[in-house]
């Protein structure tokens, strides 16, 4: 295993400003590092369940991609998205991409009073 290195730019157009984004180029084959990510046993090593929101991903190509759902263990509990992208490298290893996306939680805490928004100031 190599150390991570920047992200290919062809890439950085599918990836947001906000996004941390890490790659790292491996010796094994693409198909060993897919059952590394994929399989519930071996996952667990390294990204224990209780790190996830879910057990099961929430997408996933085949032995290209796989998203899974993380939640902070401590308040306020935020989420995010980790994306695993494998592909095959030019010496017969592995490019392996973690993608580390926040879920918009705007959405999901209060909005402060005096926030100006529509229906506070209709209320006023």
């Amino acid at each position: 295993m190599s150390d991570a290195v920047k992200p290919d730019p062809a890439d950085e157009a599918l990836v947001l400003e906000t996004d941390l984004v890490l790659e790292y180029e491996f010796d094994a084959p693409p198909t060993k590092v897919w059952r590394a990510v994929t399989i519930p046993e071996l996952r667990e090593r390294w990204l224990p369940d209780c790190d996830l929101a879910g057990a099961e991903p929430e997408s996933s190509i085949p032995g290209e991609e796989v998203r899974y759902r993380l939640r902070d263990s401590e308040p306020p509990f935020r989420e995010s998205h980790v994306i695993f992208r494998i592909e095959p490298n030019e010496d017969g290893g592995t490019r392996f991409r973690i993608i580390q996306q926040a879920c918009d939680i705007s959405a999901k805490l209060p909005q402060p009073a005096n926030s100006n928004c529509c229906l506070m100031r209709a209320a006023a």
